[in-house]
């Protein structure tokens, strides 16, 4: 059941990552248009994008020591 939760975690991170990530770089881009929330405060994309990154570091290393 742990393992479980640490790959959903990872995937979640991943998920999170990639649409926070692609609103920044569209946003700074200037493709407001096709930004997947419009880029509506770059802050928040970059702190998302953190914090998911330590999410995702986190539930694999914790992966990693239930192996």
């Amino acid at each position: 059941m742990q393992k479980a939760l640490c790959i959903a975690a990872l995937a979640i991170a991943v998920i999170v990552f990639a649409l926070f990530l692609a609103d920044l770089i569209l946003g700074l881009a200037g493709m407001f248009e096709i930004a997947p929330f419009k880029y509506a405060n770059s802050t928040i994309d970059i702190v998302f994008v953190v914090c998911s990154l330590m999410l995702a570091v986190l539930s694999w290393f914790t992966f990693k020591e239930q192996v």
